[in-house]
């Protein structure tokens, strides 16, 4: 059971389970981590024949230490109701030879509703659990599915405001129409002169401001993250490794305790490392595979043990991808470094001033034996969707089509027969230009229109997500720079529109 979480750059700070969710950041800029994790072991027999609820209510459980088994058990029903087309939440799907893990049926069309539905209800109540008055102010960057997802959640939740920061032409159009359209009094979106990592580099440095903090707590308020900087958003992804993994199990198609892949397509690494934190607490992995696209500073990193973002900023047609800080390779860092917080600290600092680090032989080792890498360009993604459709039938969204790519190559690398699940973290629909010029040739016609085109043409249910997305009213048209972020905050709290 995990009663504290300590910071990943200091060992010395340390907070209960609903501080760490409150709170998103440590203020030394660190991560917070769950301390003991090594001893956190579930039995896969006592969770085989558990479903979506039952098993992330057990996950949680652990986690949450002081939360009553009645808070989380109303925050997972919650949650996870009818807003998720699928009863199962998370659906497990066989495409030829392979296992598709359903992850965008909830209301966004993306894999971050799994924990940013159930985010909201956990921070109300951690800030219920620690006895604050303050309003909250929901500080994020995205890359994309993340600033929906997130203002869906915390739309009109009482003391709460959200400020999603998205980087100008660094989305799709479809990702953009879904924020720019959002509802709710407490929702505020603003385009960024830059990419992700102009946006997300400034909101940690917004979090870490200490005037700034003083001014937000004289006017009774404090930050928090939607992100997966924040654990209330990670640990909640866990629960989906478990239950892919028991279905295989029910379906026959594995024995419990054999060993299975998972092929994830990550940019931020929080997908992954759910993964990882799986793993540790004894789920039986084989590999986990990061599969990137062509800003690929993952897969170096994983095959050579370097860290480098001195390279160029590529803007891809996998944008929730489009990342070179991948801010909980830290947490990962953390825990293979045998919580050395005085290690991850300097390396942390290398990263800021030098933009590289290079880790110890003995984490490259660990990162050799749980983890493989690869990566696919554009080219090869659109041909991945095609070639898919076109032998199943089944329509890949451009980052599930990398992750399929890359499990390919590493087939071929390996030869190894066993069983794999492949993470699909959207749906084709929120990018259906690229979707559609990948399965039904090239077009110039607007991404809105090509909707009802592309669900036509494939057979594919049109989600109610994006019904009518282009005949919505645009309600937020505000834009900055990365360096004046800390000013756009401050011009939003000043209009006080819910006091």
């Amino acid at each position: 059971m995990i009663n504290f979480y300590e910071s990943t750059r200091d060992a010395n700070k340390s907070v209960k389970p609903s501080e760490a969710i409150v709170m998103g950041l440590s203020d030394d800029g660190g991560l917070f981590v769950p301390r003991n994790m090594e001893d956190l072991k579930i039995n896969l027999e006592s969770m085989k024949d558990l479903d979506y609820k039952q098993t992330a209510k057990m996950i949680l459980g652990y986690f949450f230490t002081d939360f009553s088994e009645t808070q989380i058990s109303q925050a997972v029903d919650k949650a996870y109701d009818e807003k998720f087309d699928n009863e199962e939440i998370v659906p497990l799907v066989k495409v030829g030879h392979e296992y598709v893990m359903e992850l965008f049926h909830g209301k966004t069309i993306a894999f971050k509703d799994i924990a940013l539905s159930i985010l909201p209800y956990l921070m109300k109540t951690a800030e219920k659990n620690c006895a604050s008055k303050d309003g909250i102010i929901i500080l994020t960057a995205t890359s994309g599915d993340t600033g929906k997802a997130a203002l869906e959640g915390f739309k009109d939740v009482d003391g709460i405001r959200i400020i999603i920061f998205y980087p100008k032409d660094g989305v799709s159009k479809v990702q953009e129409l879904q924020m720019l359209t959002q509802e709710g009094d407490n929702t505020y979106v603003v385009s960024v002169e830059g990419n992700f990592d102009d946006a997300q580099s400034a909101v940690k440095e917004i979090f870490n401001d200490e005037t700034l903090r003083q001014q937000l707590k004289e006017m009774g308020l404090k930050f928090s993250s939607a992100n997966s900087i924040n654990i209330g958003r990670l640990v909640p992804q866990i629960t989906y490794y478990f239950t892919s993994y028991a279905k295989l199990v029910k379906q026959g198609e594995i024995t419990l305790g054999e060993m299975i892949n998972f092929v994830v397509p990550t940019g931020n690494f929080g997908n992954i490392l759910a993964g990882y934190l799986a793993k540790s607490m004894g789920l039986p992995v084989n590999k986990l595979i990061c599969a990137a696209n062509e800003n690929n500073v993952l897969h170096d990193f994983i095959s050579t043990g370097v860290y480098d973002i001195n390279r160029p900023f590529i803007k891809t047609i996998s944008p929730s991808m489009d990342i070179l800080i991948s801010s909980n390779l830290e947490r990962l860092l953390y825990f293979m470094s045998g919580h050395n917080t005085a290690y991850i600290s300097t390396i942390m600092q290398a990263l800021k001033e030098n933009k590289r680090y290079q880790v110890t032989d003995q984490i490259k080792a660990q990162l050799d034996k749980g983890f493989w890498s690869g990566y696919c360009n554009e080219q090869d993604t659109l041909q991945t969707i095609k070639e898919t459709y076109d032998c199943y039938g089944y329509v890949l969204d451009t980052h599930t089509a990398v992750a399929w790519k890359v499990y390919q190559d590493y087939k071929k690398e390996f030869s190894d027969a066993t069983k794999t699940v492949i993470l699909s973290t959207a749906s084709p629909f929120k990018f259906t230009k690229s979707v559609y010029s990948a399965i039904l040739g090239d077009t110039d016609e607007d991404e809105t229109l090509l909707i009802d085109k592309l669900a036509t043409e494939t057979g594919l249910l049109m989600p109610d997500a994006i019904k009518g997305l282009s005949q919505k009213s645009v309600l937020h048209d505000r834009s900055c720079r990365p360096e004046t972020m800390k000013q756009e905050i401050l011009n939003i709290l000043s209009e006080d529109r819910i006091c």
